[in-house]
């Protein structure tokens, strides 16, 4: 998978389409082996922490699917903007709308978190000792 897309299944039938009509130019190899062992700095094959070979995306397609990516944020991005403009009463009543909905949601996410930090700082205070020249209290 690269960005969460599989490599096999979407990218290479797309890359595949793309250098047959001319509009990229990776190379057969890259297209024919993807997936590559990772190497350590000294080249030996790299394994993961489970004991498992590493396997990486081939740099010439990784940064083409990078550049799609990238592309199709800044169509999504170009898309709002459009949208911010040409309606821009609709945009900015789904903006406050939005807004207020949230309100309570994100005060409570912030009282929670305040709530548990609390308790974690009160169960990690020592318990003061008793003063050496006092008697201890029964409780």
């Amino acid at each position: 998978r690269a960005w969460s897309i599989p490599v096999t299944g979407v990218w290479l039938p797309f890359f595949t389409a793309t250098n047959a009509a001319g509009e990229t130019a990776l190379a057969a190899e890259v297209l024919g082996a993807p997936m590559r062992l990772a190497r350590e700095k000294d080249g030996t094959p790299k394994f993961s922490t489970t004991g498992r070979p590493v396997v990486r995306v081939v740099k010439d397609l990784s940064d083409q699917i990078r550049i799609v990516r990238e592309n199709f944020a800044a169509g999504l991005m170009a898309y709002a903007d459009t949208i911010r403009k040409g309606m821009a009463a609709e945009y900015k009543a789904q903006v406050e709308a939005a807004t207020k909905a949230g309100e309570p949601i994100a005060r409570k996410d912030i009282d929670d978190l305040h709530a548990y930090l609390e308790a974690q700082a009160e169960a990690a205070a020592p318990t003061p000792a008793p003063e050496p020249d006092k008697e201890p209290v029964a409780a």
